[in-house]
């Protein structure tokens, strides 16, 4: 009883250092140090002897190889691992460093490759010089075919650790990018939530504010309270239209919109849009130019969605364009072909409205379709800055695309819907 118990601790025992031994870096040096003993050895054996024949001396060098090769590569991969041990896959400058490393590691190896090429060379001239000395020329061609099949490996080593870092960083990357990417929506449908709680908890008391200013409105005032309630109305109902447009936004950009889809002239919404927006256009002393396709212009979309879009623009141009000139509507109808082929794949129908700024407008596109994002920082023109973040919005809901380009003083949006 005692004896079993005894072996089976030994065996425990022996079994646990086995495990710390696998798990070590040094498990690659062993192999690796006897690989090299015994090349070496052999290689001694061979220039050591004189009349060894040739095939003797090739079947004794594939074996030398083999011990080299397995010599090279475990003392590869311990030095690889044991000096790498630090190296954070996680840094923002891995692939500069992995370049680095690489190119170092294999001009070292070059080096060393080169110095056993020129031992190696010395060695055959003077075989060769001195034949009647050896029996044969294959001690001397052998070690140079030996440094040569050495560097391929340690070459080989290299890349495929290499590799493997490199790997290892991408699958981190992409790990990295995925928790981001959750990280980054879960931030913005939180602000989506906010900014539609708030502005659904406001919109009912700022109804009721403007409902009570109207019927105050009807009372007998003084004039000078009748201009204050009037300029206190006209503020509430600005601010009411602005709370309703960004509880829209919010509402539109989570996706919880229902649309009701129907067909629909672009060009007829052009002309509603502007004949609604008259007055205004009247007022503001721009002259407005429209120029209408004559293809048919029909396409899909929701036309409560598509209005808000064109008018949206309309009174972005209006807002930001300069006194006393013109603004270009225009409507077209592209015909999509694909890259390389003249045959027409589909066609879509394009808005775009062109003003010349009345500001210096330095800002990208991602920059102004941002919701509150304004052109005019000095905040000098009329505006909250939603209006092109709804026609962003509504556009991609609507399965379009909007762009916007800046030319100097030209200012130009457009949208893109398929027909």
């Amino acid at each position: 009883m005692g004896t079993k118990w005894k072996n089976t601790e030994i065996s425990r025992k022996l079994k646990k250092l086995l495990q710390k031994i696998l798990k070590k870096d040094e498990i690659f040096l062993i192999p690796g140090i006897l690989g090299i003993v015994l090349g070496t050895m052999m290689l001694t054996d061979m220039l050591s002897y004189r009349y060894m024949t040739t095939e003797y001396n090739l079947g004794r060098g594939g074996v030398m190889n083999f011990c080299f090769a397995a010599g090279v590569t475990g003392i590869l991969q311990f030095g690889l691992r044991y000096f790498n041990k630090n190296w954070q896959v996680q840094s923002e400058q891995f692939f500069q460093e992995w370049e680095r490393k690489q190119h170092k590691l294999k001009l070292a190896t070059g080096i060393i490759a080169a110095v056993g090429l020129f031992i190696a060379v010395k060695n055959f001239r003077y075989r060769l010089n001195h034949t009647w000395l050896f029996g044969n020329l294959s001690a001397a061609y052998i070690p140079v075919g030996t440094v040569l099949i050495q560097w391929i490996v340690s070459n080989l080593v290299i890349s495929f650790y290499m590799k493997k870092k490199l790997k290892l960083y991408m699958e981190n990357l992409e790990q990295i990018n995925q928790i981001s990417l959750e990280t980054a929506l879960r931030s913005e449908q939180m602000k989506v939530d906010l900014i539609s709680n708030v502005s659904h908890d406001l919109k009912t008391p700022l109804t009721s504010m403007v409902g009570y200013l109207e019927l105050m409105k009807k009372e007998e005032l003084s004039d000078v309270v009748a201009d204050y309630l009037e300029v206190l109305s006209r503020k509430a109902q600005k601010l009411k239209e602005m709370i309703d447009s960004l509880f829209d936004l919010a509402k539109t950009s989570s996706g919880n919109v229902e649309l009701h889809m129907e067909q629909m002239e672009m060009n007829c919404l052009i002309e509603q849009v502007q004949a609604d927006m008259g007055d205004r256009i009247a007022e503001s002393g721009r002259e407005f130019v429209v120029m209408l396709t004559e293809e048919p212009t029909d396409f899909i979309a929701d036309s409560s969605y598509m209005y808000r879009i064109f008018q949206n623009l309309v009174e972005n141009a209006l807002k930001y364009s300069q006194e006393y000139t013109r603004i270009f509507m225009k409507s077209s109808v592209i015909h999509v072909k694909e890259e390389g082929s003249t045959e027409e794949t589909g066609q879509k129908v394009r808005f775009e409205i062109t003003n010349t700024s009345s500001y210096q407008m330095n800002f990208t596109r991602e920059q102004i379709v941002e919701r509150f994002a304004r052109g005019d920082e000095s905040r000098t023109t009329e505006g909250n800055g939603l209006g092109l973040a709804i026609v962003n919005t509504y556009t991609a809901a609507l399965g379009g695309t909007f762009d916007v380009k800046i030319d100097c003083d030209q200012f130009k949006a457009s949208v893109e819907f398929l027909k």
